[in-house]
């Protein structure tokens, strides 16, 4: 990650491409992609202080909850040619949408898939990941993360998840939702740290946490 102009920026990995219509900013012979806050959850963390993040240079990550390819491809920008994402995603209309940032970004694997059956698409999955990222609209955010860290995540490895009370309970308030999740989360991992992801998403915790 880079500081463009007082904003977060990822170093292009398909330089001249736009995702989502991010602004692209030439600085020597690099080109950076500025990273929206509020069309990303990851990148909101950041700005809200993430104290460590574990998506680096290298790192083979496992994306639940793909969506369009938004997010996953600044990871793709960060993880760089040496790393891999594992874009698990379940909606076919938006498949297409990653199938098109996957042809031009080699280091992201599209798979069809649906993150409650983790044992579907292992045979997609190279050996043991060093990060799982969780952004996915289910009731069972929590069962979902630690079905997937038991199944590919390396021992110590990270995740990062991003709770999203009003998919979980409606007649909750936000607090008590993130209680209960964070509650089934620890029985796999411990908590590193908590933010709320307002003003960028309303009513989301995004959690970072270490496999036990």
């Amino acid at each position: 990650m880079f500081i463009v102009n007082e904003r977060i920026a990822t170093k292009s990995f398909a330089p001249g491409t736009r995702v989502y219509g991010e602004k692209l900013v030439k600085e020597g012979n690099s080109e950076y992609r500025m990273w929206d806050p509020f069309r990303s959850k990851l990148s909101g963390a950041i700005v809200k202080g993430l104290q460590e993040m574990p998506i680096k240079p290298g790192s083979k990550v496992l994306y639940l909850g793909a969506a369009s390819g938004t997010t996953a491809s600044h990871v793709s920008d960060v993880v760089g040619k040496k790393g891999a994402v594992f874009c698990v995603e379940f909606a076919r209309r938006t498949m297409r949408d990653l199938l098109n940032v996957c042809e031009v970004r080699p280091n992201m694997l599209p798979i069809m898939g649906d993150a409650r059956q983790p044992a579907e698409y292992a045979k997609y999955i190279n050996g043991k990941v060093d990060v799982i990222y969780e952004d996915v609209a289910d009731p069972d955010q929590a069962k979902i993360m630690v079905a997937n860290a038991r199944a590919f995540l390396k021992k110590g490895g990270d995740a990062l998840i991003a709770i999203k009370s009003q998919s979980i309970d409606v007649s909750k308030k936000p607090a008590e939702v993130y209680r209960h999740v964070l509650g089934e989360l620890e029985a796999a991992f411990e908590v590193r740290q908590r933010i709320v992801l307002d003003p960028f998403d309303r009513d989301h915790l995004f959690v970072a946490l270490k496999f036990k």
